[in-house]
């Protein structure tokens, strides 16, 4: 069992949840077993599981299982050597969001550089089984780099989805360290490619993308990626503490105070982002829905 990580000083107070409706949390569980579907949820062991699973009765689904073939110091999620896709997963995740009845879902994956197409079509169908049985739901995609692959990009954007995000996930600073087998250019070229689609075909679609922040980074290096986000034409951003998962992760630098939380959400604005998620608990797909909306 891995023991837990070494933090700077106790939580403070804003990181502390409470655990609410835990019947409904319990209820969501026994439905993604039932589907044998992974949640990354669970997965990358958020904070906000109980209030999504509890009180929204929503949450992410985790594509492609549960093995990565990149090494994030960051993730919980396994890695290694992936197995075979199955094909039936677009399906059964359709039918857990009618089961759910959502009107918003959030679909991502494991990164898989051993598919030719990065798993590309397998997200374009999980969109459409999605539209198939609850046409009436909104998809966002929380997609991987795809090692830059336009055709595998264009065929998600091709699904439709209302929302398209790929998080760069921390400053270029530290991308050796944090995320030794992805490049934060490519990253940002992704982006700019779905905000070009965006403008010629899809105007109602939207960009997203997030960071985390407490891993070493300065405030004017956040500053920075936010402008690179917006020359990119991100839409939406999403700024959260990270937290190690275990002692095995990579180490937290510092807890990020409230106020400069607040200072990013303000500064963004400013910048002509249509809406940024900013605080302590934030993730990539917290109150997703309420980000569409905006």
């Amino acid at each position: 069992m891995a023991r837990p990580p070494v933090l700077p000083g106790p939580r403070p107070a804003w990181l502390k949840v409470k655990v609410p409706a835990p019947e409904v949390v319990e209820q969501v569980h026994a439905l993604m077993r039932a589907k044998r579907l992974v949640t990354v949820c669970e997965e990358a062991r958020c904070p906000n599981l109980n209030e999504c699973w509890g009180l929204h009765r929503t949450a992410t689904f985790m594509l492609m299982g549960e093995v990565c073939t990149r090494h994030c110091g960051f993730c919980s999620v396994g890695k290694g050597r992936p197995g075979a896709l199955d094909p039936l997963e677009p399906q059964r995740v359709a039918e857990a969001v009618a089961s759910l009845g959502l009107s918003f879902a959030v679909v991502t994956s494991v990164n898989r550089d051993d598919l030719p197409d990065g798993g590309a079509g397998h997200f374009a169908a999980t969109i459409r089984w999605i539209r198939t049985l609850t046409p009436e739901c909104g998809v966002e995609v929380l997609i991987p780099d795809f090692r830059g692959d336009a055709a595998a990009l264009a065929a998600v954007l091709a699904a439709g989805p209302e929302v398209l995000n790929h998080n760069l996930e921390t400053v270029p600073h530290l991308y050796r360290r944090v995320r030794p087998d992805a490049d934060y250019a490519q990253s940002l070229r992704l982006l700019a490619a779905a905000g070009e689609h965006r403008d010629r075909l899809a105007p109602a679609m939207r960009t997203k993308s997030g960071i985390m922040v407490g891993l070493g980074e300065t405030p004017g290096q956040v500053l920075d990626l936010m402008a690179d986000w917006r020359r990119a034409k991100v839409d939406i951003a999403t700024i959260g503490q990270y937290l190690p998962p275990t002692h095995l992760h990579l180490p937290l630098e510092r807890f990020v105070e409230p106020q400069e939380f607040e200072m990013y959400r303000r500064k963004g604005l400013e910048m002509g982002f249509r809406r940024v998620q900013s605080g302590p608990l934030v993730r990539s797909s917290y109150h997703a829905q309420e980000s569409f909306r905006d």
